[in-house]
């Protein structure tokens, strides 16, 4: 059942579910494009998150029951079909021990061979499911059971910037260099954040992705940084 609540003076919170799903997420994306079609010249900032969104409304054209009114009139729990929404999208990465500080790790955790580990991430089709974190940070699911792994128990103090990492049943690029506490099996080439991209990500909510593992010297060749 969907609640509606406020959040503050200028924003309502939208929860579809109280828990994870590929349910609640397909609708939280699917209200998320919903909203930003609408172009209602009231809505000021809309922050999609797995169970819930986040919007921010203008004051001089909405109070909060007005406001809330409007976006019961506006939620749909009619789903398109599978797979029209979302772009496939083919990311080619660098898997090795060199830049996958904690492929080791994993292996080790799953009584996988580091081959077998990376044969079983790169061959997932991941969803994104929301964006945040950092610029760009796309929350990727689900990682295969057989290598799902829990953070660190301490984080590190510098995550070079493209790298690939596993959290539980999620997976994620890191978009700048920053602290992150994610284990990581590897590196791409591309720039995950961009000023110039729409919502700065290289990435869409409800985008699909497929990792396309390549060599070092492909890594290198297009500007990769060990």
């Amino acid at each position: 059942m969907i609640k509606y609540k406020i959040a503050s003076v200028d924003s309502i919170i939208v929860y579809f579910s109280n828990s994870i799903s590929k349910e609640s997420v397909d609708l939280v994306q699917h209200n998320y494009a919903l909203l930003k079609d609408s172009k209602d010249s009231g809505i000021i900032d809309i922050t999609p998150s797995y169970t819930s969104i986040l919007i921010r409304f203008d004051l001089e054209k909405y109070d909060s029951d007005l406001f809330t009114k409007y976006l019961k009139e506006t939620i749909s729990l009619e789903l398109k079909e599978e797979g029209q929404e979302g772009k496939l999208v083919e990311i080619p990465m660098y898997y090795s021990e060199e830049v996958g500080f904690d492929l080791d790790r994993i292996s080790k955790l799953s009584n996988l061979s580091i081959k077998e580990v990376i044969e079983l991430h790169s061959s997932t089709i991941y969803r994104v499911y929301t964006i945040g974190f950092l610029p760009g940070f796309a929350y990727l699911g689900e990682v295969d059971t057989k290598i799902a792994t829990p953070r660190l128990d301490t984080p590190r103090a510098k995550i070079p910037k493209g790298s690939l990492g596993i959290a539980d049943n999620q997976s994620a690029i890191y978009p700048i260099q920053s602290p992150g506490g994610w284990n990581i099996i590897g590196r791409t080439y591309l720039d995950m954040f961009d000023k110039n991209l729409d919502g700065f990500s290289y990435l869409s909510i409800g985008d699909w992705v497929k990792f396309r593992a390549i060599s070092r010297d492909e890594f290198l060749k297009h500007g990769g940084v060990i």
